[in-house]
């Protein structure tokens, strides 16, 4: 099939390979443009590396990405990993329209962040969806899902890297070859199940040593390795990594004050929370570089946070 790639970084890129590596033709890939100092965007340089066509439009509204989508001329689009608003009428354009990839299981966790915020909130079970994109945010009907478990030591890193981008890839093959063959079902999304989440940023991120260890766990593992859960030491900012709970049955029985750290070894930092206590593995002070606990010089007995 001809295909048209919306899309940008690594996701993006091994999307892209995916649909070359089977025999498709990549009539043009669009890319948003890299902000001033930011790393070359990945998609964009293996597309030009492959001579294709690659445009970097300020905005897709613009005339001018509508009328470049309509020469390339392409069975469908694919959206990999896109931050810029792609309007109906660009989306509309290809002949068997658009397909988009978002790392939830709509229409939960509609969003930016949407690997983040189901380990924060304790869930067992995510996933990824494949729709049809609208001038709503993740509102489009539902093409194909695929399902994955979460456990209780998942972080955002394991989650991703380990089955969501790799099942994105192959779900977007699936996705585009049911629709071109015109082989696929559009399922609404049910409204009165569907969930809007934020970014997960520096302020979503956090401790806050008086919530439950429960909580502080999926915080730290949901922001693993970005964008890092913190608190502070000495005002200065302590991003936490590796983490592991240890509940305490017994009321009264949790060892230390609330944040205070009770136990400091080469691999692990323990820290007392509500009900039990958060062992960490890796710790990242200030501008410095994530090193083992007891590289960062925190003694026992340290309250932090406060």
């Amino acid at each position: 099939m001809k295909i048209a790639i919306i899309g940008q970084q690594d996701f993006g890129k091994a999307v892209m390979e995916a649909f070359l590596a089977r025999g498709d033709e990549v009539a043009a890939v669009f890319c948003a443009p890299e902000k001033e100092g930011a790393r070359p965007d990945a998609l964009r340089a293996a597309a030009e590396e492959k001579k294709l066509k690659v445009y970097q439009f300020k905005s897709l509204r613009a005339p001018e990405a509508a009328q470049a989508l309509a020469e390339a001329k392409a069975d469908i689009g694919i959206m990999a990993f896109v931050l810029q608003f792609a309007p109906q009428e660009f989306v509309s354009i290809p002949k068997h329209g658009t397909i988009q990839y978002h790392p939830s299981l709509l229409p939960k966790f509609r969003g930016p962040s949407s690997i983040n915020w189901p380990i924060i909130k304790g869930e067992s079970e995510t996933g990824l969806t494949i729709f049809r994109p609208s001038d709503g945010l993740d509102e489009g009907a539902v093409i194909l899902q695929k399902k994955t478990p979460v456990s209780a030591d998942d972080t955002l890193g394991t989650v991703y890297f380990d089955r969501l981008f790799p099942l994105g890839v192959a779900a977007m093959l699936e996705a585009a070859d049911l629709v071109v063959a015109g082989k696929h079902k559009e399922l609404v999304q049910d409204e009165t199940r569907a969930s809007y989440e934020g970014w997960c940023r520096e302020g979503e991120a956090r401790i806050n040593w008086a919530s439950h260890v429960d909580f502080i766990h999926n915080l730290i593992r949901g922001c693993d390795p970005a964008p890092g859960a913190w608190t502070t030491h000495r005002g200065e900012k302590l991003q936490l990594f590796g983490s592991k709970k240890h509940l305490v049955r017994t009321f009264g029985a949790v060892k230390g004050k609330i944040g205070e750290v009770t136990a400091v070894s080469a691999g692990s930092m323990f820290i007392t929370a509500q009900g039990g206590q958060i062992e960490v593995s890796k710790g990242k002070l200030g501008s410095g570089k994530k090193v083992s606990p007891a590289e960062l010089g925190i003694a026992v007995g340290t309250i932090l946070g406060s």
